[in-house]
């Protein structure tokens, strides 16, 4: 363009720009009103000083990934219909606002959010943020448990601690697991090398965690993972960003070859939705510094479309998408 400005969608069918993600309308943080969906960024928890909060712009770049005006209006092929049923409500608050010091308010606001909405009898979506920020989301669940945590990640995140830091990245599940609410913990994606040494993957094993590596599932019809999930159970499901391949998002800071595929990750979403009750759902470790032209924003932004849109036909008492006859629903 002679202005030197990128074309956007939004400009070609004379969008005005979103409100939410999605074009969800916005709220004040804490203002549920009589949402079945609360969507808001969580940009920070607890990042290690050695890194920062490497990925608090990450919300607001999921936001921006998709410039089509009215867009809730318009057909989703990968969902069937609609992004949303008629009869559901959904509101965002925005991006918490977080500390570059101070990381127990940070776990605190997060928490308390996260309950608030719980509290109110909607659901929670959440957007990160690095990895730090399943453990005070997963605290809330407290009065809300039990609950299984399924996790999509190439790390299995177990170490007790990392240079003196107890709740960052590296140890969301181990902290998880502490935690009398819950249950299950449900883990698939893990590849390569990551943060985990031979005692930490001992430690889940003998905690009861159910892994599903890339090596054993990478030609699988996933109908064993989905046999883990207890049926009927009320599910949270985490996604760091980096279970998916670096082909498909490289805007991670510790990719892994070998990931999961977009459609298998809906798939895996689909029917999840449809064997178990998912009260949550969380995406987290995109980092925008390291993006392509938004490619990894964009797969975000569509997973995210894809779970909120199985949470409101959960919500709405429909089954879950067409998508999920690819499974026999396993007993």
């Amino acid at each position: 363009m002679s202005d030197g400005k990128q074309p956007k969608m939004s400009s070609m069918f004379g969008g005005q720009g979103m409100r939410g993600l999605f074009d969800i309308p916005m709220a004040e943080v804490g203002d549920c009103g009589n949402a079945d969906i609360v969507v808001f960024g969580a940009p920070s928890a607890t990042p290690y000083e050695s890194v920062g909060a490497y990925c608090a712009r990450a919300p607001d770049a999921i936001r921006a990934a998709f410039g089509w005006p009215g867009i809730l209006e318009h057909h989703d092929f990968d969902l069937g219909g609609k992004i949303f049923l008629d009869n559901t409500s959904a509101v965002d608050w925005g991006n918490l606002a977080y500390s570059d010091s101070d990381f127990d308010n940070n776990r605190n606001v997060i928490r308390n959010s996260v309950k608030k909405v719980l509290d109110t009898g909607a659901v929670p979506v959440v957007i990160g943020g690095d990895d730090s920020i399943p453990i005070p989301v997963i605290q809330a669940y407290g009065d809300h448990g039990p609950i299984t945590v399924f996790q999509l990640d190439a790390h299995i995140d177990w170490r007790d601690e990392v240079a003196g830091e107890r709740f960052g990245l590296s140890s969301n599940m181990r902290r998880a697991s502490e935690m009398d609410w819950v249950d299950n913990i449900i883990r698939v994606g893990a590849r390569g090398l990551g943060s985990a040494r031979p005692q930490d993957y001992e430690d889940a094993l003998g905690w009861g965690v159910k892994f599903f590596p890339m090596i054993e599932i990478q030609n699988s019809d996933f109908d064993r993972i989905l046999a883990a999930v207890p049926k009927d159970s009320s599910v949270f499901i985490t996604l760091d960003i980096d279970a998916m391949d670096p082909a498909i998002v490289p805007s991670v800071i510790g990719p892994a070859p070998g990931g999961l595929n977009y459609w298998q990750v809906v798939n895996l979403l689909t029917g999840i939705a449809n064997r178990a009750n998912v009260v949550g759902f969380e995406l987290t470790e995109l980092m925008p510094a390291h993006d392509i032209g938004g490619q990894g924003a964009l797969v975000a932004a569509r997973v995210l479309a894809i779970m909120i849109g199985l949470l409101s036909r959960q919500r709405g008492f429909e089954k879950p998408v067409r998508i999920a006859i690819i499974f026999d629903k396993p007993e």
